[in-house]
């Protein structure tokens, strides 16, 4: 699986991989890259169904959950590559549950992660089932009516700070631009019904990890809370005023946070 990306800054800088969430591409990040260019170089990755990235083609009988191993699998391959590592690590939403993957099967790539509004997946197959059922609802309404499931999605509660923004309307429209099929395909092979739980996991993790919430995403506030818990060597910060968008929502207050984690020097 070819999984490419787009790189800012030089290349002789020290790299960050940002991983972006369900319905984004890695141009997601280009605000965040230009403002960090003269001290990093950003990897920006078109995760499969997004951007310039087609999903492959998977066998209907095909084991949903191996797919998305093989995707965090075939990240870490082309970051060995690239011989660049040890990297930087941020992923957002969907694309901060495939960093939390990445990093815990493939510590060695990384120096830090940054984890932004995303979970470890679910803790039973029950769980999982039921993500999968309602998954699949959304996917079938995204091949339906693309333009009404937009609408719909934007009206969850979690992205109601966003909808304030002034980019909304400029995201709303990049969001209209993606193909409905491949997202679809995307959801159904990378959703959190199909993730592997890493709660279990959490324990052995070996990269040290700041988990960003905004403090209006209750939920997720609640779940980086647990990881906390569970999670060696890792901090919460909680934004305030900040809903699931929160890199956007305060993009200087996350910018700022985000080169303090990385600049700071660990204990020997």
């Amino acid at each position: 699986m070819n999984v490419p990306s787009l790189l800012i800054g030089d290349q002789a800088l020290p790299r960050i991989v940002f991983l972006h969430g369900f319905l984004g591409s890695g141009s997601d990040w280009l605000a965040v890259a230009r403002e960090l260019e003269r001290d990093y170089c950003s990897v920006l990755v078109d995760l499969p169904g997004h951007g310039e990235t087609p999903i492959p083609k998977v066998p209907k009988e095909g084991n949903p959950e191996l797919f998305f191993m093989e995707t965090v699998d075939a990240l870490a391959a082309e970051l060995r590559r690239s011989a660049a590592a040890p990297c930087f690590l941020v992923g957002y939403s969907m694309g901060g549950r495939v960093a939390l993957a990445l990093m815990m099967r493939h510590p060695d790539l990384f120096t830090k992660a940054v984890i932004v509004s995303a979970s470890p997946g679910l803790r039973t197959e029950e769980e999982q089932a039921a993500r999968r059922k309602s998954d699949e609802g959304i996917a079938r309404k995204i091949e339906k009516n693309f333009e009404g499931f937009i609408q719909a999605w934007y009206e969850q509660p979690l992205f109601a700070t966003l909808k304030n923004h002034p980019l909304f309307h400029e995201i709303e429209r990049e969001r209209k631009i993606n193909n409905p099929g491949n997202l679809a395909s995307a959801l159904r092979l990378l959703g959190t019904g199909v993730q592997p739980s890493l709660w279990d996991a959490l324990a052995q993790n070996r990269v040290p990890t700041q988990f960003f919430a905004g403090e209006k995403d209750l939920k997720f506030v609640e779940i980086g809370r647990q990881m906390v818990n569970l999670c060696p060597d890792s901090t919460l910060e909680i934004f305030s005023g900040c809903g699931h968008t929160l890199h956007i929502e305060n993009r200087e207050l996350f910018l700022d946070r985000l080169k303090t984690f990385f600049n700071k020097q660990q204990p020997s």
